[in-house]
């Protein structure tokens, strides 16, 4: 019988996508950063028991928009700040070796 290799996730998705700093891996990173951060902003709005059309009013946005924001699509750094500053929620953007800096 074969002998099975096993992979790591960074290899696999080497493996996949190709190596950090290559364009189809950097659009990976990129969607599943932006998927997260929608996750996060729908997450807060059920904790706040908003509406997605009471957060778009909020915001001065239509629900559609609120919809592709915690989808993932259409996330900005303005739009990010704007929806916790709408729900009244403070948030730190970690910089690494640069430090921390309050979003508002």
């Amino acid at each position: 019988m074969a002998e099975m290799k096993f992979y790591t996730e960074e290899e696999a998705v080497d493996k996949v996508l190709g190596s950090k700093g290559t364009p189809a891996r950097d659009q990976y990173e990129k969607d599943i950063n932006d998927f997260m951060i929608g996750e996060a902003i729908r997450k807060a709005r059920t904790a706040k028991k908003l509406t997605q059309e009471q957060l778009g009013e909020l915001m001065g946005v239509k629900r559609a928009q609120i919809s592709k924001i915690e989808s993932g699509k259409s996330i900005t750094f303005s739009t990010i700040v704007k929806a916790f500053r709408a729900m009244g929620i403070k948030a730190d953007l970690d910089m690494g070796s640069f430090g921390r800096v309050a979003l508002w």
